[in-house]
């Protein structure tokens, strides 16, 4: 079975040479997702704006991909700033509380873009 890859149309998608999403079989993989859209940073300075943002992005590339949130069994978060933790895990929760996905959250050095404060992964899996 040939993956299916779903692109978004973001700049680096290929520039860099990847997709926002594969389906390989009943698993959907999703890409890092950030709060850029049309490729400008939205929500400056707002880390729980920018984690609901950067879900939205997945959570639409999923959608395309034929699942949708309660598919979704592992989420992966990386924050730039301590600080915003809570606020990345609020929106986290928001999102998921009733799925309830694997997760893992790390503090990262930085971003592509200075101004971006948070970085979502999904994956999914279609039964």
């Amino acid at each position: 079975m040939t993956p299916t890859r779903i692109s978004s149309g973001g700049p680096w998608e290929e520039r860099y040479g990847y997709s926002r999403a594969v389906v390989a079989g009943n698993h959907v993989l999703v890409s890092g997702c950030t709060a850029t859209i049309g490729g400008e940073v939205q929500h400056v300075g707002d880390a729980y704006q920018q984690t609901l943002t950067a879900f939205g992005v997945a959570l639409d590339a999923l959608e395309k991909a034929g699942a949708s949130v309660t598919d979704v069994v592992r989420t992966r978060l990386f924050v730039v700033s301590q600080d915003d933790f809570d606020a990345v895990g609020e929106a986290h929760g928001e999102l998921f509380g009733e799925v309830r996905p694997a997760c893992t959250s790390v503090r990262v050095a930085g971003l592509i873009d200075p101004r971006m404060l948070v970085e979502v992964e999904v994956e999914a899996y279609r039964s």
